[in-house]
């Protein structure tokens, strides 16, 4: 079983930066690849960014590529979502999610079966 907290969201600038963090507890964790999805109102759930397992490979909606980059630390049991240059469409609830079958990321929404509560981030203009 893996569990995931995320924490880190906030109200900030067009321009600024955020770090976003996920806490995750379980065995399964360190063999998991983890992501970064968001959701904005109204709109479905969206990928953001994918790690493996081991963090060499790593996969950015077009939408945040060259912004935003995603890492993880396996002895902390830690993920974190680096956003920079934010922008106002960037606005949503973000959530990690694991993968606890596939050490290889993925894109798809429908792989991830471990999801934390998500993290509120909103960039005004």
């Amino acid at each position: 079983q893996v569990q995931l907290v995320e924490s880190g969201g906030g109200l900030v600038q067009a321009g600024d930066s955020l770090r976003l963090s996920c806490a995750a507890s379980g065995r399964a964790f360190r063999a998991a690849a983890m992501g970064w999805f968001r959701q904005a109102p109204g709109l479905e759930r969206e990928f953001v960014a994918a790690i493996s397992w081991n963090g060499d490979n790593t996969h950015y909606a077009d939408s945040v590529k060259g912004r935003f980059t995603i890492s993880r630390d396996n002895v902390k049991n830690f993920v974190y979502l680096q956003m920079n240059s934010l922008k106002p469409e960037d606005t949503a609830v973000y959530y990690c999610a694991a993968d606890v079958n596939r050490s290889q990321a993925t894109m798809t929404v429908s792989e991830y079966d471990k999801w934390g509560q998500g993290t509120q981030v909103t960039v005004s203009s």
